[in-house]
């Protein structure tokens, strides 16, 4: 696993969202600088509590000029299930043969309960806008994400 770094250029991608609908990084860099957050799997107990806390947090988020966009292997229809039970109020993407994860480097080996499998770590990225990586944020408890991405953009 090779996972970019501050300064690297972001791999432009196109996803489809919850609603199928096309979403492309170049296009939501137009106006904002954006955290892509890649989680494993919707609807488990650690993405679940990510995603509410970038939910309850996202007009925090604007006032610094960022959206956030979560990236997962799930398929859109998974996504749209998480979107509404859990009332989520961004993009969340649907990367299913994990391209995307694999050009930002954070589809990898995982250990879990003994078992060795591939999966996405959960990285973020701060992407500016002229497209490169600002920070990375790879150190974080699940229902801390925000506040450290917070934190950070506030010092910076």
């Amino acid at each position: 696993m090779n996972t970019l770094q501050a300064g690297a250029q972001a791999p432009q991608f196109t996803l489809e969202n919850q609603d199928g609908e096309s979403i492309s990084l170049s296009t939501l860099l137009e106006s904002k600088q954006v955290l892509v957050y890649f989680y494993p799997k919707a609807l488990t107990p650690g993405c679940t509590v990510q995603a509410e806390q970038l939910r309850d947090h996202k007009e925090q988020l604007a006032q610094y000029n960022t959206v956030a966009v979560g990236i997962s292997p799930d398929p859109v229809k998974k996504l749209k299930n998480f979107e509404t039970k859990k009332e989520l109020n961004f993009d969340l993407l649907s990367d299913e043969d994990h391209a995307i994860a694999d050009a930002f480097g954070v589809w990898g080996l995982k250990k879990f309960m003994g078992k060795e499998y591939d999966g996405i770590h959960r990285i973020s990225f701060l992407i500016g806008q002229d497209g490169t990586v600002k920070h990375v944020f790879n150190k974080f408890k699940t229902k801390e994400h925000h506040q450290v991405v917070i934190d950070y953009l506030a010092a910076h």
